[in-house]
């Protein structure tokens, strides 16, 4: 079993708010988190799988990009998540929601007899990532 990761980033505003909650309960949980702002996400994703003989990898690489770009990167680059991009209008965009609507996102497309993804890694900061492997690990 191999490994491969491709990494990507992506720019985008949000804030930590329910929207049944008041200004005030929200501030009490999330703090400085409920004011809108904004962060420089580094995604990485990591494909599983066996080499196949034909072409000598797990997954063309440049195919893995294009499905993150079309997936990720072009629908939430530069966007106010809870405004802009679906479902954070519903869906608190905590760390860990952004990376399990990812899985979500990638799981179907990178799926063969041969490569499988394993595993996101999302920075929200450079001290602050979270790694989510799906819900059939749980």
């Amino acid at each position: 079993m191999f490994l491969i990761t491709r990494k990507a980033e992506f720019s985008a505003s949000h804030r930590l708010a329910r929207p049944d909650w008041s200004e005030a309960k929200n501030q009490e949980v999330f703090g400085l988190e409920s004011q809108t702002h904004g962060h420089n996400y580094i995604l990485e994703v990591t494909v599983a799988g066996q080499v196949d003989p034909n072409h000598g990898m797990i997954m063309d690489l440049k195919e893995l990009k294009d499905i993150i770009n079309d997936e990720v990167v072009d629908k939430w680059d530069h966007r106010h998540l809870n405004h802009e991009a679906a479902p954070f209008d519903r869906v608190i965009p905590t760390t860990e929601n952004v990376a399990a609507e990812v899985w979500k996102r990638l799981s179907p497309k990178i799926s063969s007899d041969t490569a499988r993804l394993h595993s996101i890694r999302l920075y929200e900061t450079p001290d602050l990532y979270v790694d989510y492997s799906g819900p059939e690990a749980a």
